[in-house]
C-alpha cells in the first residue's frame, strides 16, 4: 500500500502488518534478538517516555536499547493492539520485564513499514497484568 506524506510517497501497513511489526519487537526484546527489534524501527526514529525519562533516536539507540550486542534478559508481552490506518499511528498495552515489570502502554508512528515515533508510558508494577488491570481489564 502506498500513501502521500508531507509532499512524498511512503509504503503504508494495514493492522494486521501493524500487529506482526510490533510482534516481532516483543519477540526480539523477549529472544535477545537485538537486531530484528531495531530493524523495525526507522534509521531515525525517535522513542521516548515523557517527559525524557528515556529518549533514544535512531535505530543504532534502539538497537542498544534492544540489547545491543550482549543483551541481558527481558521480555515483552502485547496484551492489546490497535491500528489506525489511514493515520498510521498504533497503540498498545503491554508487560515488559527486565530488571523490574513495567505494565504500559504505547503510541507508535509507522512511516516506510516502520516504526518512526515510539511514545510509551509505564508503571513499575510487580503484580501480573490481570491482578494490575483488575476490573478495568477487557477480558
Amino acid at each position: 500500500m502506498v500513501g502521500q506524506y508531507a509532499g512524498g510517497t511512503v509504503r503504508l501497513v494495514n493492522a494486521h502488518q501493524f500487529v506482526a511489526m510490533m510482534e516481532t519487537v516483543a519477540r526480539g526484546w523477549s529472544t535477545g534478538d537485538a537486531r530484528s527489534a531495531a530493524d523495525c524501527f526507522t534509521a531515525d526514529a525517535v522513542y521516548v517516555e515523557p517527559p525524557d525519562r528515556q529518549r533514544y533516536v535512531g535505530r543504532g539507540e534502539i538497537y542498544e536499547l534492544s540489547g545491543g550486542d550482549d543483551p541481558s534478559p527481558m521480555s515483552m508481552t502485547w496484551h492489546h493492539l490497535a491500528f489506525d490506518e489511514e493515520r498510521q499511528v498504533g497503540f498498545g498495552e503491554y508487560t515488559f520485564h527486565g530488571r523490574r515489570r513495567y505494565h504500559g502502554m504505547t503510541v507508535v508512528l509507522v512511516r516506510d513499514e516502520r516504526i518512526h515515533r515510539w511514545r510509551e508510558y509505564q508503571y513499575q508494577d510487580e503484580r501480573d497484568w490481570e491482578e494490575f488491570v483488575g476490573d478495568s481489564g477487557f477480558g
